[in-house]
């Protein structure tokens, strides 16, 4: 994960003229073209277009305010970032026009995505204090990864031959006479699925597909916050895609164990702690667990059980790293089952000087108290 903002040098609060002349120039600076010997300008090529995406798009950028970059990202998978958006306006002054899906995946990018491997989804089960806190699982899938005899290209030796049926074009076109004249319709080739190209001499270990079924060890970085039912978006980690096609990406939905003590709702925490009944008539001082360790909350004398007190910023922290929610302790009287004779005399002594009162009055008294 990244942030937008540094990404592309900006502040948090830059106009979108600020956004769009900070990317033009990283843009001139990264492009792939202008760094042929330089295999990671495609990488920050990509980074850098994924930011100005999110960042000049009002609805997206809102989103990514609101919820931080990990939040962000749990509700957003790339193709939901550079969807429906267009790059020619800044790529023609630029470039001269371009899709910049050519720059983050070399040529052929239609093609690329046209095979692009299927997303995949994970259940992956975790602590509550590892949700809380946030840790690095690695997890094993079976995956139809890239095919490193061929490297996931599915020729053998790496040639290919014009379709000679679309002669290159991915297209057939059919001509159909009517009363009306002649219509036209074009499709995908069936023969090369679109491609214009051929493998010459198919791949053994994989058979052309360019991908084989494997046992892949993926690491999952989990962030400080989540929740039951949280979704974590891996990119490129999916399904390999068909003779050199983009991955998949992989969805990791987390199920969280739940505590032994603390009750969660949202990022605030609920802690039930019994106390005595002198405790609660006395008043008294006592020690409660939080996340980080024990803190001492003072019982003022006549509280009702049911109380809570409220301890802030104990709760769970924020996923996107901002602040914590809080933990409310709540007291309850606890009932003894069996008494000793010494507390059954006391509570006699105690009984013999409470004050005689109707249940009307002591249901009043006891709805003041609520």
């Amino acid at each position: 994960m990244s942030d937008y903002y540094k990404t592309l040098g900006v502040e948090k609060g830059a106009s979108k003229d600020e956004i769009k002349k900070a990317y033009r120039k990283l843009a001139m600076e990264h492009h792939p073209d202008r760094n042929p010997d330089n295999p990671e300008a495609a990488n920050k090529f990509k980074d850098i277009s994924e930011a100005y995406a999110v960042l000049s798009d009002d609805q997206k950028r809102t989103k990514y305010d609101q919820f931080g970059d990990a939040g962000f990202h749990q509700k957003y998978s790339q193709e939901d970032i550079f969807r429906n958006f267009d790059f020619r306006d800044i790529f023609g002054d630029i470039f001269g026009g371009g899709d910049p899906f050519e720059s983050f995946f070399g040529g052929g990018s239609s093609r690329r995505r046209q095979n692009r491997g299927r997303d995949l989804a994970y259940e992956l089960e975790i602590d509550f204090e590892e949700a809380v806190f946030g840790v690095i699982k690695d997890i094993e899938i079976n995956i139809l990864d890239t095919c490193e005899d061929c490297d996931g290209t599915g020729s053998s030796d790496g040639k290919l031959e014009v379709c000679p049926s679309c002669e290159g074009t991915g297209q057939v076109r059919m001509n159909r006479r009517t009363p009306f004249g002649v219509f036209s319709s074009v499709s995908s080739c069936s023969d090369c699925g679109g491609e214009g190209k051929q493998i010459k001499n198919k791949c053994k270990a994989c058979n052309g597909t360019g991908r084989l079924s494997k046992i892949k060890t993926v690491k999952v970085k989990i962030p400080k916050g989540v929740d039951n039912g949280s979704r974590l978006r891996i990119p490129r980690a999916g399904e390999a895609g068909m003779r050199g096609g983009i991955s998949g990406d992989l969805y990791v939905i987390l199920k969280v164990k739940p505590s032994d003590i603390f009750e969660r709702t949202g990022n605030d925490l609920q802690l039930y702690v019994p106390i005595t009944f002198s405790q609660a008539a006395l008043g008294d001082e006592i020690k409660v667990p939080t996340l980080d360790n024990e803190v001492n909350i003072k019982i003022p004398s006549g509280t009702q059980s049911g109380t809570n007190f409220r301890l802030k910023g104990k709760g769970v922290p924020y996923v996107d790293g901002y602040g914590r929610g809080d933990l409310y302790v709540i007291v309850n009287v606890f009932t003894p089952k069996k008494l000793s004779s010494q507390q059954k005399k006391l509570f006699k002594d105690l009984q013999k000087t409470e004050e005689k009162k109707s249940l009307l009055d002591k249901i009043k008294e006891f709805a003041k108290f609520k």
